[in-house]
C-alpha cells in the first residue's frame, strides 16, 4: 500500500489491517435516542410524559417523543419503551408494529440485535374533535 503525502515533509501510515483495527461502543444513551426516534416513525404512535421519582412531569402527546431505556449486554440490546397511541388505534396490532420496527431499525442502525423490547402504553388520545358549523 502506497502511503499518500498530505502536505511536504508529512508522513502518513498505512491503514491498518481489518482485524488491527479497534472496536465501537454505542452508549445505552444512543441507542435509548435512536429507539425514541424510531418510534415516532409510526403513525399514530406519541409519545410519553417523563417521570421523577414515579410521577409523571409534563404532557403526554403525539407531537412529543416516546421515551426509551436500553440495556446493551453482550452486543444485545433490551428496550423498555413508554408511549402513547392516537385512539381509536388497536392497542395489540400497533405495539407489534412498533415492536417489530424497533427492532429493525436499531439493528440497522447500531449493529446490536434487539432481544426483548417492552412497550407500556401511557395514555390513548382522543382524535382530534370535528368542529360544527353552526348556521
Amino acid at each position: 500500500m502506497a502511503a499518500v503525502s498530505e502536505a511536504p515533509g508529512a508522513v502518513t501510515a498505512p491503514a491498518p489491517e481489518p482485524d488491527e483495527r479497534g472496536s465501537l461502543a454505542i452508549s445505552e444513551h444512543a441507542v435509548e435516542r435512536l429507539a425514541a426516534r424510531a418510534v415516532n416513525e409510526i403513525d399514530r404512535v406519541g409519545g410519553s410524559a417523563g417521570r421523577t421519582l414515579g410521577i409523571s412531569v409534563g404532557g403526554e402527546a403525539l407531537d412529543r417523543s416516546a421515551k426509551a431505556t436500553a440495556r446493551v449486554a453482550g452486543g444485545e440490546v433490551d428496550l423498555e419503551v413508554r408511549l402513547s397511541l392516537s385512539y381509536p388505534a388497536p392497542v395489540a396490532s400497533t405495539t407489534e408494529r412498533v415492536r417489530a420496527h424497533l427492532r429493525t431499525r436499531v439493528e440497522e442502525l447500531t449493529g446490536m440485535p434487539v432481544s426483548r423490547v417492552d412497550i407500556t402504553v401511557t395514555a390513548l388520545h382522543d382524535p382530534a374533535p370535528v368542529r360544527r358549523r353552526i348556521e
